[in-house]
């Protein structure tokens, strides 16, 4: 049977917003509206031969965000006691074994196998072992890690820690005092090497570690060790709540529904989370529908689908785009509240997957077709007002809702969406490409617009540096001229100076040089009288000669003597 739908006036005010958005947006990323993370994405925690844990951190909401870890061990393995720091609720997805966890009412134990859900709280210490299956099954838990409201720890205290780091962070004085017992007992364990997060069930090798483990659970909780929970002073026996055997909220031949919050498993009380599962046959699809108070967290646990989620009416188009994605075995996916979204599956497989629910309260799923249509409750008028159509066709579009379409005959409705899908991320991937071409264009042009820019700016630069150093070099002439210029001047004012002082000089020695003069003069006009005087008795003295020559010639002729002129005249 389908739980009882109930119709808060809020949906009626944003149902047709929802439908429409549900209807008519295109897809888009996974992280739009939802989240999806690969199993390959996950990040691995612990990895021995025995066993490994992953994990995966989501957003869920106002109370996220919220930590998935998956553990898987081999049978006959053991995950070491660690120390919660978060409230935990788990699934076993395959496998069975052994849950042993403490708290202040002392050590329980409960059995667990596939199906089973389980919550442990806050400062709880546990550990786990798997059950040595014949077939060899191995022992897969689904883990949501979460913080109450009255939590104080942060994000970064992890999810849990190891008791055997607590015991490590004393020294052995300080633990020998706390648990009172001889110190070669300390010294035993502080000298012990340290094991790995999983090992074997009971191997000789790691005997004394569980042992001493065991020893310190018990030291830490106290020694009530039953498989009983203590309520109200009554004890009630511990069991888990099994998805797999309790009926579904609604069954038919393409699949069923079950959800498990507060008032399916009362250790689910004042946890804010609930637990959800999906089984759809081949070629079927959970119908469009939205949670109106809380998200989902959801693990694909068999097979592979597609997921539709639409972005809720009255959000910002530029900020939430309706999507869809397909999701195989181990990816997480999530779903805001709010949120219109369908789940299919292919005509070849069926699809089953499993997660959880940021709320307890009883998250009453709201459907926009079928028996329990939220649309259906609304005046018909109004809507064909709401979607501009006429009665008529309103008339049509309820009158056939008097059947459940919660869970529908969908045929090759998945394989449809992952063609659309197909094309969607073709398309994208060719605007991307347009979109980066178109980039490399404007940034090829923008380099060439520097380029020439900076080649305009180069010559203007080099046009500006020749007319500069032209400039200079005008300058460097102008200033030799000016430099000659005033050297001319200076120059002929020094000559000017120097005439006028020599004009001066000649001035103040004129008299001087006249008289200089005329001495000079005088001295040239004696010597030149007495050159005269010279010259003359020079001819006299050769003219008397030469009478003289003629008479010693006639002497010599006629016996006649000639008598020079000097004696003549003596």
């Amino acid at each position: 049977m389908l739980k009882r739908t109930v119709i808060s006036p809020f949906s009626l005010f944003t149902v047709l917003c929802i439908l429409v958005s549900f209807m008519g947006v295109e897809a888009s990323n996974a992280s739009a509206v939802g989240h999806l993370v690969p199993k390959h994405e996950r990040k691995t925690l612990i990895a021995t031969e025995y066993g490994e844990i992953s994990a995966v951190n989501v957003s869920g909401g106002s109370r996220g965000p919220y930590q998935l870890q998956f553990i898987t061990l081999e049978p006959n393995s053991i995950f070491l006691p660690v120390l919660l720091h978060a409230d935990m609720v788990f699934y076993v997805h395959t496998g069975s074994g052994t849950l042993s966890w403490g708290d202040d009412d002392g050590i329980k134990n409960v059995n667990i196998r596939k199906g089973d859900i389980y919550r442990l709280h806050t400062g709880s210490i546990f550990y786990v072992q798997s059950s040595l299956e014949p077939e060899g099954e191995k022992l897969r838990i689904n883990e949501i890690f979460f913080h109450t409201e009255d939590s104080i720890n942060g994000p970064l205290m992890g999810a849990y820690s190891s008791i055997n780091d607590l015991v490590h962070g004393f020294d052995s004085k300080v633990l020998q005092a706390a648990f009172n017992v001889p110190g070669d007992v300390i010294e035993e364990i502080l000298k012990a090497s340290k094991p790995p997060a999983i090992i074997h069930a009971m191997p000789k090798m790691m005997k004394i570690s569980t042992e001493w483990q065991a020893r310190l659970l018990k030291a830490f909780i106290g020694s009530n060790v039953d498989g009983f929970d203590s309520i109200n002073g009554k004890k009630k026996k511990t069991k888990a709540y099994n998805v797999l055997e309790a009926d579904p909220d609604f069954k038919n031949c393409n699949g069923w529904s079950l959800t498990v919050d507060k008032h399916d498993f009362r250790l689910l009380r004042d946890s804010n989370i609930g637990v959800f599962m999906v089984n759809l046959t081949k070629g079927s699809m959970m119908g469009p529908h939205w949670n109106p108070r809380a998200s989902e967290i959801a693990i694909v646990l068999k097979g592979q689908g597609m997921i539709r989620v639409a972005c809720s009416g009255n959000a910002n188009e530029s900020e939430c785009k309706s999507l869809r994605f397909k999701v195989k075995e181990g990816d997480v996916f999530t779903v805001p509240r709010f949120h219109p979204m369908a789940q299919m599956s292919f005509n070849n497989d069926s699809f089953v997957f499993m997660g959880f629910t940021t709320s307890t309260k009883r998250n009453y799923q709201q459907y926009l077709a079928g028996k329990s249509s939220v649309l259906g409750i609304l005046d018909r008028q109004i809507l064909a007002l709401s979607f501009n159509v006429t009665n008529t066709t309103i008339d049509q579009l309820l009158t056939q809702q008097q059947n459940e379409s919660v869970i529908l005959d969908c045929t090759s409705c998945a394989e449809e969406e992952e063609r659309i899908m197909e094309e969607e991320i073709e398309r994208e991937r060719k605007e991307e490409e347009e979109r980066r071409r178109e980039e490399e264009e404007t940034k090829k042009k923008e380099e060439e617009e520097d380029r020439k820019r900076k080649e305009g700016e180069e010559k203007e630069a080099t046009k500006r540096e020749a007319e500069e150093k032209e400039r200079r070099e005008e300058e460097v002439r102008r200033q030799e001229e000016e430099r000659q210029r005033r050297a001319r001047q200076e120059e002929e004012e020094r000559k000017r100076r120097k005439e006028k002082e020599k004009q001066e000089e000649n001035e103040q020695e004129n008299p001087k040089r006249e008289e200089e003069e005329k001495g000079q003069q005088d001295g040239r006009r004696k010597q030149e009288e007495a050159a005269a005087m010279e010259q003359e008795e020079a001819q006299i003295q050769e003219k008397e000669r030469q009478p003289e020559s003629r008479d010693i010639q006639e002497g010599g002729n006629g016996g006649k003597t000639r008598i020079p002129n000097k004696i003549r005249k003596i």
